[in-house]
């Protein structure tokens, strides 16, 4: 009488099939955080800044934004406003005011034509002059180490609010506007030696209004000097054309 002969248990070599699966996905894990330690970083920025102004990203990414502009230890942060990148330089400018503490002080903005630095009346000039305070003084200075390193064209716009004015020096808000931006302009080239032939100073009186001169809030926002850096705007005295 013949026996039945068991069948021999599986061997017990089946793991080395899970082993090796997971040797591969240790292997491919490893090459992808190599890959990523080589990413280009300014094809990056770009993909970040493409999401910027879209309510994706905006000026408070904390950690990314400083790792991609102001943490770039081998680019020049600069290089975002030789080549007229405005979210970039509207991210430079940024990092810039928030490490002297000045937020609270300039606006900044960021539109097609640049990045503007909104500052209001009351930090620059008493009302119906254009004598630079002693406050306003030191905000230019620690604005004109920034500005001094910017190749572009900057333009600056006196604003005022629509009450009108009429005295012997100022016989309208025309040249009340003109008056202050020349004053911030001369104060800038002069008396901290930035290049004067990248500068451009404006007056547009109470002619173009951020908000409208309903109530004496609006007033004070509409009354102040814009400082508007241009993107891919270099001046043929600066750049060396």
């Amino acid at each position: 009488m013949y026996r039945l002969k068991k069948k021999p248990a599986a061997g017990g070599n089946e793991w080395l099939i899970t082993y090796s699966d997971l040797v591969t996905l240790l292997l491919v894990f490893f090459v992808l955080l190599y890959a990523f330690s080589k990413v280009d970083l300014e094809k990056f920025q770009g993909f970040v800044e493409s999401f910027q102004g879209q309510g994706v990203l905006m000026e408070g990414s904390g950690v990314l934004e400083e790792s991609l502009i102001g943490g770039q230890e081998d680019k020049d942060p600069m290089e975002a406003f030789s080549r007229g990148n405005v979210e970039g330089m509207y991210q430079v400018t940024i990092q810039f005011l928030r490490k002297e503490g000045l937020l609270d002080l300039v606006e900044v903005s960021y539109q097609e034509v640049g990045v503007a630095l909104n500052i209001k009346e009351a930090i620059l000039f008493d009302s119906g002059n254009a004598v630079l305070k002693p406050g306003a003084r030191e905000l230019l200075n620690r604005l004109a180490r920034f500005l001094d390193e910017i190749p572009n064209e900057i333009v600056v716009e006196g604003h005022t609010d629509n009450r009108p004015i009429s005295t012997l020096r100022y016989p309208s808000n025309w040249e009340l506007s003109v008056d202050r931006a020349v004053k911030v302009v001369r104060y800038l080239t002069e008396e901290e030696g930035l290049e004067p032939g990248k500068f451009v100073a404006l007056g547009y009186g109470e002619h173009r209004p951020e908000i409208p001169n309903t109530t004496v809030e609006n007033r004070a926002k509409n009354r102040r000097v814009m400082i508007i850096i241009k993107a891919n705007e270099v001046p043929s005295e600066v750049s060396g054309k």
